[in-house]
């Protein structure tokens, strides 16, 4: 059962204002809301807790906010585009091309709302703190080691886009936050909350709270950004080994893929760390706001959303699901050749004006994750019908023909699993998994290639492989449930696959693209593993053959396009004294 925290969210937030960590935000509480006095309970942290939770959704109704990053790090990975039409949130239009400047204003609201959850956690550990005699210590360490991680969270969250950021504890003074400079130590300071967290937090607690399983998967995330290795490692192999969901059941992979994105399976044995949404209807802030244009285009009753036709998954991420015949990735990026047929038939497809009385399915040997996780014309889409092609695509030659699948809500759900009383239908209820248990797998084979530990590490690819090779889930066609909806072959990797480090670590990362795509991840990893430069540019000069008018001279510029621009609105407010810019911008 999932929690309704909206009107303790909005009230917490309505509260926190003081400890804000810039003078954007009021210094005057505002009326109605409650003093010092009546948040020194144990009532009172805990309601300012469900604050800290709220921000990990946003704060300011952003889309740059949401959890799942589905611009800064899905469109900026090449997995998807804008979508839709140049016309439509055209502020996205040159960060797409890593045109944009520090003046961006989603930017700053991602800065903002980060920094408000900080503030948010910060509040929390400084008032327990406050009252910490009138707590039993198991409280008082359960509800600091919660604010620890989710602090943590954010700062990780600022560190991967923003790179030198300011960082600051409950300690500092409301007053001289907006003094911090940024060029802490943010690493030292989220292994510490982590280290926290773990030490302090239970195995197990009620579903929508983190757990100390949760901290050890961030940790050994953030020892791999770093290239810790060995530490790195430590951790996810504790997880492995001994890691549950708050409500004590061992994580695992799920038998059928689909049901990650699923609402009715949210809380499932594969979310190592989530953010809850509530399962009732008649608010929309209840739902994922951050989601709501990612649903095909112009869609009405026969698909889901009635709406907007964003974040449409490139053709490049959709050739990267083809394999050979064995069943195996096309590691040496043969798909990418122009003269490929299904690149073919798009071109003509463009060039007719979105005429496809030429298109024809694809027959050729695709991984099955592609029809989980793309929108594919004749393919069936969930419960809804076949993707009728160019009647759910907003512009062809702008965006590609594709729609999103992941995270999208069924035909059976809506109005119970979503909220259909707003102006889309699209406001949908399901969990999103921030960290889920395959990502941890793959984390974990990636720290066993670079220690040369290439069995190890084929074997934890292979659990995740072997789940998408489970035939019975494989998307079937409508008129006969035994009927594959496509030529899907995968197969495990032999130890003659693994033949050296180098060659593991391609696939590895290869089979990041293919199990996590659209969740947010690939322009990280990108960045990380120091090949964004040579990734981002093949994906313009290919992905721009069709969609001349985005992507025709687009280029990312090593040595400045890796982190965003510090926010320049931040920097007038602070002054330039204190925030320093990023090289580059």
């Amino acid at each position: 059962m999932k929690t309704n925290r909206i009107i303790a969210s909005l009230l917490a937030a309505g509260l926190l204002t003081v400890g804000a960590c810039s003078d954007e935000f009021l210094e005057v509480a505002p009326a109605n809301s409650l003093g010092d006095a009546q948040l020194q309970t144990k009532d009172g942290v805990e309601g300012l807790l469900i604050g800290a939770y709220a921000a990990l959704n946003g704060v300011f109704g952003n889309r740059f906010e949401g959890p799942n990053h589905w611009v800064t790090g899905s469109i900026l990975g090449g997995d998807a585009n804008k979508g839709t039409d140049a016309g439509d949130y055209s502020s996205i239009n040159p960060v797409q091309r890593f045109d944009h400047d520090a003046t961006q204003g989603d930017l700053n609201s991602l800065w903002r709302g980060r920094y408000e959850g900080v503030s948010r956690t910060n509040n929390v550990v400084r008032t327990a703190t406050a009252i910490q005699d009138q707590l039993s210590a198991a409280d008082f360490a359960r509800l600091t080691g919660e604010a620890r991680m989710l602090r943590a969270h954010y700062y990780f969250d600022l560190k991967k886009h923003f790179n030198n950021i300011p960082v600051f504890d409950e300690t500092v003074p409301a007053a001289e936050v907006p003094l911090v400079p940024n060029n802490g130590d943010a690493w030292a300071f989220i292994e510490a909350d982590l280290q926290y967290a773990y030490d302090n937090l239970p195995g197990t607690t009620s579903a929508g709270r983190v757990n100390k399983w949760a901290a050890a998967a961030l940790m050994g995330k953030a020892l791999l950004y770093q290239g810790k290795f060995a530490a790195a490692k430590s951790w996810f192999d504790d997880v492995i080994a001994n890691g549950t969901t708050p409500t004590g059941e061992k994580y695992a992979l799920l038998d059928d893929y689909q049901q990650i994105f699923n609402a009715e399976f949210d809380n499932h044995a594969e979310a190592v760390f989530d953010v809850e949404s509530a399962n009732n209807t008649g608010s929309t802030q209840n739902a994922n706001y951050f989601d709501d244009l990612n649903y095909p285009y112009n869609t009405g009753p026969d698909g889901p959303g009635n709406c907007c036709g964003f974040f449409q998954p490139s053709i490049d991420l959709a050739n990267h699901f083809r394999v050979t015949n064995e069943g195996k990735p096309l590691l040496d990026y043969s798909f990418s050749d122009p003269a490929n047929e299904v690149a073919n038939i798009y071109k003509h497809v463009f060039t007719d004006g979105q005429d496809e009385g030429t298109f024809v399915e694809d027959s050729g040997p695709l991984d099955p994750r592609i029809d989980w996780s793309i929108g594919r014309k004749g393919i069936p889409y969930l419960d809804w019908i076949e993707h009728p092609g160019s009647a759910w695509i907003r512009s062809f030659p702008y965006a590609g023909p594709y729609s999103p699948k992941k995270y999208i809500y069924y035909r059976s759900q809506e109005g119970s699993l979503t909220d259909a009383s707003s102006w889309t239908r699209g406001y949908a209820l399901m969990n999103y998994t921030i960290i889920r248990y395959a990502d941890v797998l793959l984390m974990a084979a990636e720290a066993e290639v670079e220690l040369g530990n290439l069995e190890a590490a084929r074997a934890l690819v292979n659990q995740v492989r072997a789940r998408a090779a489970n035939s019975q889930y494989w998307v079937k066609e409508y008129d006969d449930p035994n009927a594959n909806a496509a030529n899907y072959v995968i197969s495990e990797y032999s130890a003659a696959d693994f033949s050296s480090q180098d060659v593991a670590r391609d696939i590895v990362r290869f089979e990041r693209k293919l199990e996590l795509s659209g969740e947010g991840h690939r322009f990280f990893d990108l960045v990380r593993w120091g090949i964004a430069d040579q990734e981002l540019n093949r994906y313009f000069n290919y992905e721009g053959q069709y969609l001349v008018t985005k992507f025709g001279g687009a280029s990312f510029q090593a040595g400045k396009h890796e982190y965003q621009p510090i926010p320049q609105g931040q920097i007038d407010l602070q002054g330039a004294d204190v925030l320093t810019q990023n090289p580059g911008w």
